[in-house]
């Protein structure tokens, strides 16, 4: 697998230190409040396991299950394949996203849930992708990880067609990979 990384954009350790400094951060935001803590499946899961241990507070986890992606492209039209089973009226909620990219998905994921009416709603990214971002998109996340390029990665639960996922950085992926 990492013959086909052209570049490492952020080491396990990078990964490791901000996810610890996020944690201090939504420790503090969230103390008594009891979070349901809300992962958008699949590439969250390392980032959303790595996050919910560094929350010091008592919360729920939850998860939904959004699918926009054929290949290396979005194709803006979201399925919910699993929503959320938590009641969330009146909670504070905390989505975590892997990427924030297009714009699509977690667009969608903020409008799904606000329409349960929680009592507050934030997003925590891991990485933030801006000049990938759909026109129109103003939606602007509340805690972020890294802001990268327009790159296409992988790693750390990020795919390319369900591949790279346990890739313990985050690496940009060689062109020629995705481009067969």
């Amino acid at each position: 697998m990492e013959r086909d990384i052209e570049k490492i954009l952020l080491t396990q350790e990078q990964i490791q230190n901000r996810i610890r400094e996020l944690g201090e951060i939504l420790t503090a935001e969230y103390a008594d409040k009891n979070p349901v803590i809300v992962g958008v499946l699949k590439g969250v899961v390392v980032f959303y396991a790595d996050m919910v241990r560094q929350i010091q507070v008592p919360c729920q986890m939850d998860f939904m299950w959004l699918s926009s992606y054929g290949g290396v492209n979005s194709t803006g039209k979201m399925v919910v394949r699993q929503d959320v089973t938590a009641d969330i009226a009146g909670r504070h909620v905390l989505i975590l996203e892997d990427i924030y990219d297009t714009g699509n998905s977690l667009t969608y994921t903020v409008a799904h849930l606000k329409a349960k009416n929680p009592a507050s709603l934030k997003i925590c990214t891991l990485l933030d992708k801006p000049e990938r971002r759909k026109p129109g998109v103003t939606l602007k996340a509340d805690y972020v990880g890294f802001t990268i390029p327009n790159a296409f990665v992988v790693g750390y639960g990020l795919d390319y067609n369900e591949q790279y996922r346990n890739l313990p950085f985050i690496g940009i992926l060689k062109p020629e990979v995705y481009e067969k």
